[in-house]
């Protein structure tokens, strides 16, 4: 019975820590075109390909910019009928770079990004509170960067990637009539990242870049038991506030992408991108307790999870309409899969195959330039069959993103 009741419960809040979902609103200018990466006119390429710095006009580019996303998920139970929905807050995915040309073929630069992140919350009585009730995730990426240009039409750029992030996940714990909070705001981890971006003609960029996995190593996350008597403190080995801590390897996955950008006129570009993510990262998961005996009899405070996951891939297509020198119309589409099996899904944090429209504006200001974009998620519903956490049903959901972004290239 311990072993079902402290496993199952930092499982799934661990493991949604670690990212089961990458969230794809690091540019606004990007996500417009279908967050397609082969545009070197700002500081805002860094994120995607640290190469592409050599090809901005500016000497100096500045970028920000800030996303709201919101997203439903319903599940509904077959045999019951019985159907419920989440009410999660509004996300905000927010990004900033700055580039810098000190020689010609030299340019250094600065990206901070949140690639995984948000928050679901179901209701507290809802019938998987056992898996979870709220999940609040963030991370954050700290990008110090350099790029060299080897010929006119060729650059190489490498970064190096600083990551922290954070946790808070409620569950109900039934057995005791309680609850347990997993919380952890100190993991961090170390990556890097490179690419080449070319310029074989001045109607084509041509984008290939890499960003490692990171092994995220929270050392002290605390799970925290509320139970109406302390009776079964002892039992968990807990506390005399309930609590326990915990260490675990928490893998953040890598990634792949090759994107394009083509000129068909002076005032019409067309980009596409291919993406690949390494989510067969987790194989499995070990969870390493200070005192909770919930492993196997040789070691019972360490539990090793087997976990099912998959790579995945996703193809993107945008492109971009100049109006005039100032004004530029923008829209984009994708598919991006799921990195797990109907037979794998978790209500922590929820993925489904999913087309995404985009679009958007962008305005220039001499030096200024203001961009505005939008996106609606058309997630694929999902029949429910994980056998393992004994969740069955059927799952969907509905989810849109906008974005405003701000960029300042003074020379």
């Amino acid at each position: 019975m311990k072993k079902i009741l402290v496993s199952t419960a930092l499982l799934a809040g661990v493991l949604s820590y670690a990212g089961g979902f990458r969230v794809s609103l690091q540019g606004v200018k990007q996500l417009a075109m279908a967050h397609t990466s082969a545009h070197a006119e700002d500081a805002s390429v860094t994120f995607f390909n640290p190469a592409g710095m050599s090809f901005i006009p500016s000497k100096l580019s500045v970028v920000a910019g800030g996303f709201g996303a919101s997203n439903k998920v319903t599940f509904q139970n077959l045999n019951t009928l019985q159907s419920t929905e989440t009410d999660n807050p509004l996300g905000t995915p927010i990004y900033a770079a700055i580039t810098y040309k000190p020689m010609e073929n030299l340019s250094v630069g600065f990206s901070f990004s949140t690639p995984f992140g948000s928050t679901i919350k179901w209701p507290d009585n809802w019938e998987g509170k056992e898996m979870v009730q709220k999940m609040e995730l963030k991370s954050y990426y700290f990008q110090p960067m350099i790029s060299v240009k080897l010929a006119p039409w060729l650059s190489f750029g490498a970064s190096y990637i600083y990551a922290r992030g954070k946790v808070d996940w409620d569950k109900a714990v039934t057995q005791f009539d309680g609850q347990v909070n997993i919380n952890d705001n100190k993991a961090s981890g170390h990556g890097y990242g490179f690419g080449f971006y070319f310029r074989p003609d001045p109607k084509l960029d041509i984008s290939i870049a890499y960003r490692s996995a990171i092994d995220m190593k929270a050392k002290n996350g605390t799970a925290t038991f509320k139970f109406p008597t302390q009776s079964p403190y002892s039992l968990l080995k807990l506390n005399a506030a309930g609590q326990d801590g915990f260490s675990a390897t928490l893998p953040l996955v890598d990634e792949y992408t090759i994107g394009l950008t083509y000129k068909v006129t002076p005032k019409w570009l067309v980009s596409a991108d291919f993406n690949y993510h390494g989510w067969e990262r987790y194989s499995k998961l070990v969870l390493d307790f200070d005192n909770a005996p919930i492993g196997n009899q040789a070691d019972p405070t360490v539990l090793v999870n087997p976990k099912n996951f998959r790579n995945s891939k996703t193809f993107r297509l945008g492109t971009q309409y100049a109006f005039s020198n100032m004004i530029y119309g923008r829209l984009g589409a994708y598919y991006d899969e799921a990195p797990y099996t109907n037979e794998n899904f978790i209500a922590e944090t929820p993925s489904f195959n999913t087309y995404v429209i985009t679009g958007g504006v962008g305005f220039k200001l001499k030096q200024f330039g203001i961009d505005v974009a939008g996106g609606y998620a058309m997630p694929q519903y999902r029949d429910v069959n994980n056998a393992n956490l004994g969740f069955y049903g059927q799952a969907k959901a509905r989810a849109f993103y906008f974005g405003l972004g701000l960029s300042y290239n003074p020379f």
